[in-house]
């Protein structure tokens, strides 16, 4: 350990399992670390020395089972494979089960799948297509570390959108590039213009989905709000760098800002959600 780990004096801890940052919509965004019952404020501890330790116990968010390993963000193998919300179509939603006649659990479908979404365009550090649910608007942003954001279409189901997606795709990427992101601030882009190219090359695709599926099912909007965010963040690193708790089971710096679910510090990034179902540490 070294002289900055000796001399650290910490007046607050907190030891609990993680799960992602909650977010909340505000200028600059609010952020809540959650670690076990609690939720600590990270907005004012911007500027500060924190700690993260981590003594290698994970436990699968379903089941609460101990495990050497966590897939899927924060779930023991088992459950990996058994739950339709890790199905590898909540990934690949132009490939859902249910559509098929394959879902895992029907009642997961109903609830989930086959409510409305809404197709997305945002603005991280290059322009994505992405789908959301009308209850992740505009936490999905957030999570995503996006400057601007604005709804392109809204469907009737998950399958739905995942079809839309993969049009759009073919002109905007559906990845955000985290490294870029977290460079610094993207650049403003007009939103509306890159809808309306994109609405352009895909019509006779989009065309064809409304004609198989219905209007009412795809409504597509050549209009719309652009949301603008802004993060809590002091000082974009020069290089990024990621930080890893299974390597390094301590990780002590500078809180320098927090974008998307990322803590940025003065020695590197570390990506909260990753750590889903991990029992962390956290000083201050």
């Amino acid at each position: 350990m070294n002289d900055l780990f000796d001399t650290a004096n910490f007046q607050n801890s907190f030891t609990g399992i993680v799960v992602k940052m909650q977010t909340r919509h505000q200028s600059p965004v609010d952020y809540q670390f959650v670690i076990g019952d609690d939720k600590v404020s990270m907005n004012p501890l911007i500027g500060q020395e924190i700690r993260l330790s981590h003594q290698g116990v994970i436990r699968c968010l379903y089941c609460n089972k101990v495990i050497t390993k966590s897939y899927g963000q924060g779930y023991c193998y088992d459950h990996l494979m058994q739950l339709a919300s890790n199905d590898t179509c909540m990934m690949s939603p132009e490939k859902c089960h249910f559509a098929q006649g394959t879902c895992r659990d029907n009642r997961f479908a109903e609830s989930v799948c086959n409510q409305g979404h809404y197709v997305y365009l945002a603005n991280t550090s290059e322009v994505k297509v992405g789908i959301t649910r009308n209850s992740q608007i505009p936490t999905r942003w957030m999570d995503q570390g996006a400057k601007q954001a604005m709804v392109i279409a809204r469907v009737s189901t998950r399958h739905l959108a995942g079809l839309v997606e993969v049009i759009f795709k073919q002109y905007v990427s559906d990845k955000t590039n985290w490294r870029n992101m977290l460079k610094g601030e993207a650049d403003l882009i007009d939103l509306a213009k890159v809808r309306d190219d994109c609405m352009d090359k895909a019509k006779e695709q989009i065309d064809g989905l409304q004609d198989q599926y219905g209007l009412v099912a795809i409504q597509m909007f050549n209009h719309g709000e652009v949301f603008e965010l802004d993060f809590p963040v002091t000082q974009y690193p020069e290089k990024v760098t990621s930080l890893n708790l299974d390597k390094q089971p301590e990780i002590q710096g500078r809180l320098l800002g927090i974008k998307g679910q990322y803590l940025i510090l003065d020695c590197g990034v570390i990506n909260i959600r990753k750590y889903s179902g991990y029992e962390l540490t956290l000083e201050y």
